[in-house]
């Protein structure tokens, strides 16, 4: 592609000549061209790496941990397979030693006399190493080494690569073995074997939304994703609030904290983020006093934090915070009439005399009063309220754990993605009740399935690089996917959040589910789902999370052939009564796609002491017709681009284009 003269009047510049040019500099000669060119054709002929799709994690952080560090199942199974002749206890005490190397060592360690335990790790140290090729053959060398611990790397790759077969060999390894020992390093090697196995066994991790919310850890779920190597995350609701509350949205900020005072999560804030909630405990315990705020008792106990476990504290809290965001509602649904959440402003249908409210055209009794309400302008916030917002405000900006978090949440995540025809979206594709696209009007323009998806984005990103702007109404497309008609993140007509407090009538809780959740097994639905965002319909599938479902209940988890998976088990505890199981993830390797169901993740400490991993259960494969490889993948459509550059690349140098140079000329 060529482009005219600049706006100096120059010559015109020959991009595709410049971009050779660039790619030169990494590679200055045929030589290093060819054996980059002959590494990637040989990359594009193995086996595609095995992918791992989790969603709604909800801030369990033991379950989460626990299901990365077995690989949700696969290495108990590949240790199974591998050393069949091994009774059951020692493979389950190899296994916990690859999950849990430092409880295990210590374990151990107190329980056996030393020589006893040697032998115990001389073992496993061997069987490790046996499990570690099996997991490599899937990677080049090169992959492999960087995935290794700097101070065992030659060691590690001595034991991977080299047969032992021959006696010399095997007498060259079982010195390396003998050596480790003497110089008291087999506990550390074990432990950074453990971890390079367990890093080969999930080439990728994809987060189908909801890491927010519910659970008591988010912050540690958050810490263990950006350990990861390879990961990408789809958003959910729940991330978007934190997401706009770390923009500095006054709605999100006041639903995070709500939402953390409803599970009894308030020490996330406070201990995990170092978010001071101090002033509105004052301001809750001084204006709420008197109220006893029955429909706020938190959902859990807090057995950590004794302060938290007072229940009618947290309550206070929960009450003020939730009155706070209804008023903050009404600026925001003011000025954006065209978010469809004129429905969600009910203050001033409250008849404070007679303690009722009229919602579409019923009448229905309160259960609760509102000191800090005045009923002549219910929307105001007092002075004492504007001063709680600000300063949490203040607070969530400028927080850089939080900010730490958000920034990845924005480098490693999207609102969608499309992998190898799979379309990954948190809850689904907004659809009117005719089975079309539904559409939202933003800034004059119309959008619709993808383009919608986009500019949703667009907006949000801005909102965050622009988060210390005083006016940034940018901010506002937080709620709007947080609970709006439109969002394809939340899917519900309407979040009834005042209902649920205060109308003891269930029947006006409903919320209901947007037509997608009812039409995608619809084939012609679906193609038109497919065609909106460039996946082909032979091929393509849609996973979302959002719902927890229970395929041990009959739950409907894999729609339309196969080609709608949802995976979201109830992996948090609040969702207990709800699903027998602890959740689900979604495998895809060279061979097939299989879901596989967890047994709910009690405590660690319990695992360690039976060592008896939760149940994981597969209940579905979709056989690939042929092996996956390498080439089959956009991973490998990406490469070949870059063959062919590079095939480019050294015609240039053959035939006198470019000119050679070795790697130290400058």
């Amino acid at each position: 592609m060529k482009t005219q003269h600049n706006n100096h009047g120059g010559a015109s510049m020959d991009y595709e000549q410049k971009y050779f040019e660039l790619l030169a500099q990494k590679f200055p000669n045929v030589q290093s061209a060819a054996t980059e060119l002959i590494n990637l054709n040989a990359i594009l002929n193995l086996p595609k790496g095995t992918e791992h799709f989790i969603a709604d994690i909800h801030g369990e952080y033991d379950a989460f941990n626990h299901f990365l560090k077995n690989a949700s199942g696969i290495l108990k199974q590949k240790i199974n397979q591998i050393f069949p002749d091994l009774d059951k206890t020692n493979r389950r005490r190899l296994s916990f030693f690859i999950y849990y190397p430092h409880d295990m060592l210590n374990k151990y360690q107190k329980s056996w006399d030393k020589e006893a335990f040697e032998l115990l790790l001389k073992d496993v140290l061997k069987r490790m190493i046996i499990l570690a090729r099996v997991v490599a053959t899937k990677y080049t060398k090169s992959h492999v080494s960087k995935n290794l611990p700097p101070e065992f790397s030659y060691i590690i790759q001595e034991l991977l690569y080299e047969s032992n077969k021959h006696e010399d060999k095997r007498r060259y390894y079982e010195s390396i073995t003998e050596a480790i020992f003497q110089t008291g390093r087999e506990k550390k090697l074990i432990i950074e074997l453990s971890r390079f196995i367990r890093r080969l066994a999930i080439d990728r991790l994809h987060i189908v939304g909801d890491i927010f919310d519910r659970g008591p850890k988010p912050h540690l779920v958050m810490d263990k994703i950006m350990r990861q190597k390879y990961v990408d995350i789809q958003w959910g609701n729940h991330d978007i609030i934190w997401m706009g509350a770390a923009s500095g949205c006054m709605v999100s900020i006041a639903n995070v904290i709500r939402i953390a005072a409803r599970y009894n999560n308030l020490d996330c804030l406070e201990d995990g983020y170092g978010i001071n909630l101090r002033i509105l405990s004052g301001f809750a315990n001084k204006n709420y006093k008197h109220d006893p705020c029955s429909a706020f008792y938190p959902k859990t106990k807090n057995n950590d934090n004794p302060i938290l476990d007072h229940p009618k504290f947290v309550a206070r809290m929960h009450k003020a915070i939730t009155v706070i965001q209804f008023k903050l509602e009404k600026t925001l649904i003011d000025r954006n009439p065209g978010f469809d959440l004129e429905n969600r402003l009910l203050l001033d249908q409250i008849n404070f005399s007679e303690n009722t409210i009229s919602i579409d055209g019923e009448t229905y009794e309160l259960s609760s009063v509102f000191p800090t309400l005045d009923p002549n302008n219910p929307w105001t916030l007092t002075e004492e309220e504007q001063t709680v917002i600000n300063h949490l405000k203040h607070m969530f900006l400028h927080n850089e754990i939080l900010q730490n978090h958000i920034r990845y949440l924005f480098r490693k995540g999207s609102m969608y993605l499309r992998t190898n025809d799979v379309l990954l979206i948190h809850a689904g594709v907004p659809l009117n009740e005719d089975g079309s696209l539904m559409q939202q009007t933003i800034d004059g323009k119309t959008y619709q399935g993808k383009p919608l998806f986009d500019i949703f984005e667009q907006k949000i990103r801005n909102a965050y690089l622009n988060r210390y702007e005083p006016q940034n109404p940018e901010r506002d497309y937080f709620i709007l996917l947080w609970q709006a008609p439109s969002s394809p993140l939340f899917a519900k007509d309407k979040m009834r959040t005042f209902e649920r407090y205060f109308i003891d009538n269930k029947t006006v809780h409903k919320e209901t589910m947007n037509p997608y959740f009812t039409l995608r097994e619809n084939n012609a639905v679906l193609d038109t789902i497919f065609d909106s965002f460039g996946v082909d319909k032979k091929r393509g599938k849609i996973i979302n999370g959002h719902v927890p479902l229970d395929i041990t209940q009959g739950h409907k988890v894999m729609l339309a052939n196969k080609r709608i998976y949802l995976i979201d088990g109830g992996m948090s505890k609040q969702y207990a009564k709800q699903t027998n199981i602890g959740g689900y993830t979604l495998i895809s390797d060279s061979y097939a796609f299989y879901l596989v169901s967890h047994s709910r993740f009690s405590d660690y400490e319990s695992l360690i002491e039976s060592e008896k991993d939760i149940v994981s259960i597969t209940h579905s494969e979709d056989i690939n017709h042929r092996r996956t490889y390498i080439y089959d993948t956009d991973k490998g459509k990406n490469i070949e681009s870059t063959v062919n550059d590079l095939a480019k690349l050294i015609e240039l140098y053959r035939n006198g284009t470019l000119k050679e140079r070795d790697y130290k000329q400058d």
